[in-house]
C-alpha cells in the first residue's frame, strides 16, 4: 500500500494569508494528503507569498531554496501576493514548478496531479479583475487564535500600495457564511477570533463587481457578537475613516468584542497624507483615538506608520513624531517606505535617502518601545483574564490580555488555550508583564 503524499506549507505575511493556507491545507487533507513540518521534507511545498516590501520578494526565494534543501526532489508551488504581481519572475526561480495568481490559488488541487519536476515552471495567472469572487477562509489547528477572512481586495489606490494589483477588488463573504465559520471555528476549541481582510472596514461589497454595500461592518460585528462558544474577537487593521463612533461605541459594551483597535495612519503630516492619497487628515485620526479612550480608558491602539515616503521632509517627519508622541496610543508598527513597481508614488519628487530612511525608522521604534512601556505601566497592578498561547521559549511561556498586554510565565501545557484570572505585578527584562495568580503564587 502506497503511504499518503506529504504536503509542507509556508506563509509570508499577513493573517489573511494565514487564514487562507489553513484553508488549502484543509482542501489538502480532504485530498489524502499529510500535512508534516517543513523541515520534515515534503513531496509538496506550498509557498504564499506577500509583496508588501520588497524583502518580502526575497524572503520567498530563500524558502524556496531551504524547501529544496530538505526535500531536492519536491514539487514546488508559489501563490500569494507576489505570483499575482511577478508571475514570469518567481518562475525563473530554480526549482519552482507552479506559480497560481490570486483567481487560481484555491484550485491548487486541479494543477497538481502530476509532480513530476519539469525543466520550466507553470504558470496560470489571470488578470486581476477576473478575482472577483470571495473563498471562505479562517486558520484553525495551529494557533491559540483563529483568523477569520471576512473580506478581500481594496478599492482604494493609496499611491505606495500593490495591494489592489495583487487581490484585486474589494469584495466581502456573507455575515451568513461568516457566522457559519465562526461557529465552526468554536466547536473546534479556539477561544479566540481575528477579523481579517485589506480593507475590513469596506466590508458589504458584493462579489463580481457589485460595489453595493449588501452589509455594513458593523451589522457583522453586531451578528458576531451572538455566536456561542467564542470568548474574545479582535479587529485586525482597520481604516480610520471606516471606524466609525457606531462601531465603537458598541466594542465598548460588548462582552466578545476585545478592547483593541489597530488603525492605520502611515504619516502624521497632512501634507504626506495627500501624497499618499490617505482618505482622512491627522485631525480625523486624532478624533477616533480620543473617542476609544474616552469609553475605553485601558483600550490598546496600534498604529502603522510610514517612514521615508517620497517628500516627506525632515520637518514633516518630525510633525509625525510630534503627533504620535502626544497620542494616547499603545505601540507602532514603522514601515520603512520600499519602492514598489507600478505604485504612482515610484514617479515622485523628493525621494529620501536609504540612511535618512533607516534613521527615521529607529526614531519611531524607540519611540513605540516607550509607548508600550508606559502603556503596560498604566495597567500594573490590575485583574486581566489571559488567554496563554502553545508556543515555549527558554522555559516560559506567553499569554495575553483582552487589550492585548503579553505577559510570561514558567511554561505549563496545563495553561494551554485556557483563559486565567491574573494580576499584573511588574514589567520583566523582556519587556513581557510579570504576573500574580489568583492564589498569590508569582510566577517568573
Amino acid at each position: 500500500m502506497n503511504s499518503p503524499q506529504k504536503v509542507s506549507f509556508y506563509t509570508l505575511g499577513c493573517k489573511l494569508n494565514f487564514s487562507e493556507t489553513s484553508t488549502i491545507g484543509r482542501m489538502f487533507a480532504d485530498n489524502g494528503y499529510v500535512q508534516v513540518e517543513f523541515q520534515e521534507g515534503a513531496d509538496v511545498y506550498v509557498i504564499n507569498t506577500c509583496s508588501v516590501t520588497e524583502n518580502a520578494d526575497k524572503k520567498c526565494k530563500k524558502v524556496v531554496k531551504e524547501a529544496l534543501k530538505y526535500s531536492p526532489g519536491a514539487y514546488v508551488v508559489i501563490i500569494g501576493c507576489y505570483a499575482q504581481l511577478k508571475p514570469a519572475e518567481i518562475a525563473e526561480i530554480p526549482g519552482v514548478d507552479l506559480v497560481l495568481g490570486a483567481a487560481e490559488k484555491f484550485r491548487l488541487l486541479d494543477f497538481i496531479s502530476d509532480l513530476t519536476k519539469k525543466p520550466k515552471a507553470e504558470v496560470h495567472n489571470q488578470p486581476i479583475n477576473e478575482a472577483n469572487t470571495f473563498i471562505s477562509s479562517y486558520s484553525i489547528g495551529d494557533r491559540t487564535r483563529a483568523f477569520l477572512k471576512v473580506q478581500d481586495g481594496c478599492d482604494y489606490t493609496c499611491s505606495f500600495c500593490t495591494i489592489p494589483l495583487a487581490r484585486g477588488a474589494s469584495r466581502s463573504d456573507t455575515i451568513e457564511n461568516i457566522v457559519k465559520s465562526a461557529a465552526e471555528i468554536a466547536a473546534s476549541g479556539v477561544k479566540e477570533i481575528v477579523l481579517t481582510g485589506v480593507n475590513i472596514g469596506d466590508y458589504g461589497k458584493g462579489e463580481h463587481g457589485n460595489k453595493k454595500h449588501e452589509s455594513t461592518f458593523l451589522e457583522l460585528v453586531q451578528a458576531l457578537d451572538k455566536v456561542e462558544g467564542i470568548d474574545r474577537i479582535r479587529i485586525s487593521s482597520v481604516e480610520p475613516n471606516l471606524l466609525t463612533n457606531e462601531v465603537i461605541e458598541f466594542v465598548a459594551q460588548s462582552k466578545r468584542f476585545v478592547p483593541h483597535f489597530h488603525i492605520p495612519l502611515q504619516s502624521g503630516n497632512n501634507k504626506v497624507l495627500g501624497l499618499m492619497r490617505r482618505r482622512y487628515k491627522r485631525e480625523l485620526y486624532a478624533e477616533r483615538v480620543a473617542k476609544i479612550k474616552s469609553l475605553m480608558p485601558d483600550c490598546c491602539i496600534g498604529v502603522d506608520v510610514i517612514v521615508g515616503f517620497p517628500g516627506e521632509t525632515k520637518e514633516d517627519f518630525l510633525d509625525t513624531y510630534n503627533f504620535l508622541n502626544e497620542l494616547d496610543i499603545s505601540y507602532l508598527h514603522v514601515f520603512t517606505y520600499s519602492e514598489r513597481e507600478n505604485t504612482p508614488a515610484t514617479n515622485f519628487d523628493g525621494v529620501v535617502s536609504g540612511s535618512e530612511r533607516a534613521d527615521r525608522s529607529k526614531m519611531l521604534h524607540i519611540l513605540s518601545e516607550k509607548k508600550r512601556r508606559y502603556f503596560y505601566e498604566q495597567n500594573l497592578t490590575k485583574n486581566y483574564q489571559v488567554l496563554f498561547e502553545a508556543d515555549c521559549k527558554d522555559g516560559k511561556m506567553h499569554g495575553f490580555t483582552r487589550n492585548y498586554i503579553k505577559v510570561s510565565v514558567k511554561y505549563d501545557p496545563v495553561l494551554v488555550n485556557e483563559l486565567k484570572e491574573v494580576q499584573l505585578v511588574a514589567i520583566n527584562t523582556e519587556g513581557d508583564v510579570d504576573i500574580k495568580e489568583a492564589d498569590e503564587i508569582l510566577v517568573h
